[in-house]
């Protein structure tokens, strides 16, 4: 017996902006991700829990004991009340929850009324070894929750796709389509995958993602659903920037999608932080790496003249939510900010 997708059963993956129940993070540890410059991390993870916690509850993954401890005393020190975190022995590989994070699916009238989708995870084609505890990750919240758990078994991350809650999917042909993801699959069956596990009806591809970009072109750096017939995209102003063509492709495109009743979507154009680089490395620094939650967007920021326009710009597109700004000078060393590192649970309503 062919075991439902979640589509067929009614389920669907929402849009950021609608309810949640509470932010999920992957506390972070692995050194080997902010090499030479692990120590400020935890500060910032801290940081950014005080901030969410302040609007909603924030579940964290952390590997035993000790950092149990550890991170229950950080967060109590920085004056996180106690009921706004919950603390789960789940041991991962590394803290991109975006990508090894359960894919939270809901339902209203079913019995089941929440679903988790365990896509598979390979770190992004297999660049950082080990992943074999950050691929069960999903699993393991499910037994938690006592929730179902549907298995597509092909490879995807949280990163490469955005939601506009009608029925339209966002991605990129760079990342999805790369050989090191699910080689066997052509964009047609990846687009029915898609389509069946994340309950959508219309899938829309972008290009390429920005330079420095280890994910193969993630989404959540590039293009993102601000509501439903709105795309916020970022844009690079100095025509010098190797970001500088592969975004106007980008905007280009966009201009010519159509949502899921066919009508264009209205396109605002976000600045990038400039040129962001450490020991040489360009990294994906972009304001797109914005996180929704209830009544917050937060959003990171690299002490760039840019950071204001950004905020002002994003605050425009979320008049009902307070946007706030996070240095993600440091964090960005990982190659990853806040959208990367986190992932919502929704509420049922």
């Amino acid at each position: 017996m062919t075991m439902k997708t979640p589509k067929q059963l009614g389920y669907r993956f929402p849009a950021e902006w609608e309810p949640q129940v509470a932010t999920w993070l992957s506390w972070a540890h692995k050194l080997e991700s902010w090499p030479d410059k692990f120590e400020p991390v935890p500060y910032i993870y801290t940081n950014i829990v005080k901030t969410i916690a302040r609007f909603q509850h924030v579940n964290i993954n952390v590997i035993d004991d000790e950092m149990f401890e550890d991170v229950t005393s950080r967060l109590t020190h920085a004056g996180v009340p106690k009921e706004q975190f919950t603390l789960y022995k789940i041991p991962t590989n590394d803290a991109w929850c975006r990508d090894h994070g359960p894919t939270f699916v809901i339902n209203p009238k079913a019995k089941d009324k929440k679903a988790i989708v365990d896509w598979g995870y390979n770190a992004w084609g297999g660049k950082y070894p080990p992943f074999d505890l950050d691929d069960v990750v999903p699993t393991k919240i499910a037994e938690h929750y006592r929730v179902p758990v549907f298995y597509p078994r092909i490879v995807m991350e949280g990163g490469a796709i955005d939601v506009n809650g009608k029925g339209c999917l966002l991605t990129t042909k760079a990342c999805l389509l790369n050989p090191n993801r699910n080689p066997s699959l052509n964009q047609e069956q990846i687009e029915i995958f898609l389509k069946e596990y994340y309950g959508q009806e219309k899938i829309l591809w972008l290009n390429d993602g920005i330079v420095g970009d280890d994910t193969d072109g993630h989404i959540d750096d590039l293009a993102r659903f601000v509501n439903p017939s709105t795309i916020v995209t970022c844009v690079e102003e100095d025509p010098q920037d190797e970001n500088y063509e592969i975004l106007q492709e980008n905007l280009k495109l966009l201009r010519t999608l159509t949502d899921q009743d066919n009508k264009p979507f209205t396109i605002v154009e976000l600045p990038m932080p400039g040129y962001v680089a450490y020991d040489g490395q360009r990294l994906p620094a972009s304001y797109a790496n914005f996180l929704i939650g209830n009544g917050f967007v937060i959003v990171p920021v690299f002490n760039h003249p840019n950071d204001l326009r950004a905020l002002n710009i994003l605050q425009q597109q979320f008049p009902n939510r307070k946007v706030i700004g996070i240095d993600c000078v440091d964090l960005v060393w990982g190659l990853g900010t806040l959208h990367c590192i986190s992932q919502q649970e929704p509420a049922v309503e």
